[in-house]
């Protein structure tokens, strides 16, 4: 059986009970687990089972009515978390658009607390740091230093490349990749869409991250970059009035004249000589579904009216192509231009590009710099749904260079998975996640010289008649591979990170370079670079030297390194596992590999750790996870291990499950599922079985937090967790079993009582196990519109949980995800906007420090309570001192 590390999984929302059989046990709660090949290799095998047996369950049509679920069966596991993400943030209802753009106004206007945040993980990150080798980790898998995820990418013919991040902004170097520095920190989204450089070298950037379609952080419209050598974004920059607000961005183009932005609510057009004035909506496939329409409070409205990308022909630009659709397929999916003055679809003589609905989802353009070709991928709906394999449907050629075509398919996932991929095994092979994974460009000096990106970068000379995957998915499975620690990947040469979102070709010192944005950052090669003898590039190099901090923490955890003083941190990251970073350390590690959930570090000893993957799969070290890889020949040799509750094999846990340790016993451990979790042996547990149920919180409900001091134990809960029906509350029970019982609290969500949303955190006073507060996510009823969104971000009991008052007070209206009480009795909170402080003893509330606008989801102490430590989900781990913020 696999192991958890890069577990993926193709659930929706409403299908997890139904594809419950999905989650696999992991290789180390079985018997036998330490075979002779590697973590990630053996993972890959499980990824197509699972792939296998989940195609089907649902279709990527519309949905019925009385289906509550998504509109198709997703391609990975990243949807399935992006989908329980943004539910966090917009049940019961839809949320309105300019809540964030409001909430980030009135934090800015808030007093500000003593002090400044440090960085502690601006430092390079590497994810094949050969002390941690252990059976559980990705390390020796060839990505080298990696940050986070990247979703666009733009540069020039002198060397100044732009990265824009997925929740950190935008990041300019000068030398031709490395020594970042952060250019749009001012701006209110930070999530990024798209980058584009004009013909006279201003920089474009779209905000709001459109590679999920599913993402909480909507962006807050275009803006435009006179200088990008030398200045930086500024709100004073953005680009017509707020008609883009609350929408992400998928593609921004040029042509006549004009900016054309593909968007999730339709597509719109603005001069690019007059930047003011409003945008022009040219084409939105449903407009009643857009915002003030009459269905515009539709819950499926969101996906209404998704487009992907504008081709423009270069020989005539009053000829374009949309290319429409949600990636999982609707009647509206397809390709589009105008004929007699009106946007119609495309029906007929487009050649081998398929204009069915079904086989249209996300696609990708790239024109040549001559205009002699055009080139296209595109992800099925069709295919996501029912082909165990792949959801590509292909990549396209026109010759004509006209989008109009006709186009001739140059490529598919069967010859590109022959072509030196990683990825061959039935159940995950090239475009599994296509409709995630997308990037394409031609070398202005050749228009047969292609990349092209899915999970894998791929590369075409001849116009796609051969192919070579010259960034493999990883080198695990390569006969070249080893996991000796004395080498970084083997005999393989270092790839790219997995999983593509951006490119862009530049030059620099006279060579010419393409660089790649992905899950792990940003990598770059000459663009006509070597390969091996499979066709794997000898010379990529990654670029994330520790400038550029954009990884995206879900979780942090804080203990005492005995080994070289002072403290170890940890934390989970999205598909970049778990990092570690010891006191004496110059480049952090990653100890554990695929997405790192919560995470629990001992106190009193920083090298115990327990890692949650996703959907409480757990595994536990006592030693950092630091091994040389002998576990292989000598299994037990192993110092990590499996110890997931049952809810992970029966799905019935969140993407990101909730765990604590009981505050005054780091011994007893509280994990959340359906079932609310305990076990008492602390970090020397090493099996799943050593789990007790205390309390059922019933069918269809999961944890949502959990919290615990001196045995008595906080818990709340949501199901349906989406706007279909959504209901929340809260059980209090004692960590040995004894007096569970539920909260009751309205369902109407009424002034000063506990809203009806997604309750993110407890935080209880180490003074009194009855005195307790809450955190409440998503927006009040002002913007959302759903039954019960009430009004507040935070609570308080001092009753254990009976009863419940509403202390946000000048609190904004932004989601809050987690709370810790100092010990002083001042209480820190954290919300997708940054950290807010509410001093012992007063009732307003401070702004901590000045943070982008960027989400923080976890705050933890350190060992000896006096620094406050924030995982941004996009700007890495800060630090201030707590006795600043008084």
């Amino acid at each position: 059986m696999s192991a958890p590390t890069r577990r993926r999984r193709w659930l929706t929302i409403c299908a997890i009970t139904a594809t419950a059989g999905l989650v696999a046990l992991p290789a180390s709660a079985a018997p036998g687990r330490h075979d002779s090949s590697p973590f990630g290799a053996r993972t890959l095998a499980q990824l197509a089972a699972e792939r296998a047996q989940s195609v089907g369950t649902m279709s990527p049509k519309v949905k019925e009515d009385g289906d509550d679920g998504d509109d198709g069966n997703e391609a990975d596991e990243i949807a399935e978390g992006a989908d329980q993400y943004a539910e966090a943030r917009t049940s019961p209802g839809i949320v309105a658009p300019g809540a964030y753009g409001a909430a980030w106004s009135s934090l800015t206007k808030l007093p500000r607390t003593g002090g400044s945040w440090r960085n502690v993980t601006d430092l390079p990150y590497n994810s094949d740091d050969p002390r941690y080798r252990d059976i559980d980790s990705n390390s020796s898998g060839g990505s080298g230093n990696v940050t986070g995820r990247m979703a666009a990418m733009a540069a020039d013919d002198d060397g100044y490349v732009y990265a824009g991040s997925a929740g950190g902004g935008v990041w300019r170097s000068r030398s031709g990749g490395g020594h970042w520095q952060p250019i749009s920190d001012r701006l209110p989204s930070q999530s990024t869409g798209a980058l584009a450089l004009d013909g006279g070298g201003r920089l474009w950037l779209g905000t709001g991250e459109a590679t999920t379609n599913a993402d909480a952080y909507l962006g807050s419209g275009v803006y435009v970059l006179s200088d990008p050598r030398h200045g930086t974004f500024s709100t004073r920059s953005r680009v017509g009035g707020d008609e883009l607000e609350s929408t992400t961005i998928h593609e921004l183009r040029f042509g006549g004249g004009k900016v054309w932005a593909a968007t999730s609510a339709g597509v719109w057009s603005h001069s690019t000589k007059q930047l003011s004035g409003a945008w022009k909506l040219e084409f939105a496939p449903n407009p009643a579904y857009l915002p003030g329409g009459s269905q515009a409070d539709d819950p499926d409205a969101a996906y209404k009216n998704i487009t992907n990308d504008i081709a423009i022909d270069p020989k005539n630009p009053s000829k374009v192509v949309l290319a429409v659709g949600w990636r999982s397929g609707d009647d509206y999916n397809g390709f589009y231009t105008k004929v007699n003055g009106a946007w119609t679809r495309i029906s007929s003589g487009f050649g081998d590009l398929p204009t069915d609905a079904d086989d249209v989802g996300s696609v990708t353009f790239a024109r040549s710099a001559d205009g002699s070709r055009y080139y296209a991928i595109d992800q099925s709906p069709e295919q996501l749904n029912t082909n165990p394999d792949s959801g590509l449907e292909g990549i396209y050629v026109s010759k004509s260079g006209s989008p109009s075509g006709p186009w001739t398919k140059i490529a598919d996932y069967q010859g590109l998975a022959a072509d030196g991929s990683a990825l061959t095994s039935p159940g995950y092979m090239p475009g599994v996640q296509a409709w995630y994974n997308q990037f394409l460009t031609v070398d202005p000096a050749d228009a047969e010289h292609v990349y092209a990106g899915l999970e894998e970068v791929y590369e075409t000379k001849d116009g796609g008649t051969s192919w070579s995957t010259v960034g493999p998915y990883w080198n695990f499975g390569f006969s070249c591979w080893s996991i000796d620690p004395a080498k970084q990947t083997g005999d393989c040469n270092p790839t790219t990170h997995s999983d593509q979102h951006g490119v862009a070709i530049g030059r620099y010192h006279g060579r010419s370079f393409v660089y790649v944005g992905n899950d792990g950052g940003v990598y770059k090669r000459p663009v006509n670079g070597s390969q091996d003898s499979s066709g794997h590039a000898t010379d990529w190099t990654s670029l994330n030297d520790g400038t550029i901090d954009t990884l995206q923490y879900y979780s942090v955890g804080v203990g005492k390194d005995l080994d070289h003083g002072g403290v170890s941190v940890t934390g989970g990251l999205q598909d970049n596992g778990q990092s570690v970073l010891r006191s004496n350390d110059t480049v952090m590690g990653s100890n554990f590999g695929g997405d790192g959930g919560d995470t629990l570090t001992d106190p009193a000893n920083g090298c115990n750790i327990a890692e949650e993957y996703v959907y409480l799969s757990i595994q536990v070290t006592q030693n950092c996870a630091v091994n040389d890889g002998s576990w292989i020949d000598d299994p037990s040799k192993a110092t990590s291990y499996n110890v997931a509750p049952a809810d992970n094999a029966t799905s019935e846990a969140r993407f990101i499950a909730p765990l604590a340790a009981d505050a005054k016993n780091s011994s007893t451990w509280i994990a959340g599922g359906r079932h609310i979790w305990v076990q008492t042996h602390g970090y020397a547990i090493r099996s799943g079985d050593e789990w007790k149920s205390v309390y059922d919180l019933g069918e269809g409900r999961t944890a949502t937090a959990v919290a615990a001091s001196g045995g008595k134990v906080y818990a709340a809960w949501c199901g349906p967790c989406n706007n279909q029906g959504f209901a929340r509350g809260i059980a209090v029970g004692n960590a040995d079993g004894t007096g569970w019982h539920d909260i009751a609290l309205p369902a109407t969500g009424a002034d000063g009582t506990v809203p009806n949303r997604y309750l993110s955190g407890f935080a209880v006073d180490p003074k009194n196990a009855d005195h307790v507060y809450l955190t409440v996510n998503g927006f009040s009823r002002q913007w959302t519109e759903g039954p019960g969104a009430g009004v507040g971000h935070v609570f308080e009991s001092k009753d254990g949980g009976t009863t419940w008052r509403d202390i946000s007070k000048n609190l904004p209206d932004v989601p809050a995800d987690s709370a810790v009480v100092t010990p002083n009795g001042g209480l820190a909170v954290a919300t997708d906007l940054g950290v807010v402080y509410r001093a012992p003893g007063r009732s307003a509330w401070q702004r901590v420090g000045s943070l982008p606008a960027v989400a923080v989801l976890q705050l933890k102490l350190s060992p000896d309570g006096r620094t406050l430590y924030a995982a941004t989900h996009g700007r890495g781990i800060y630090t201030i001192k707590v006795r600043d913020c008084d």
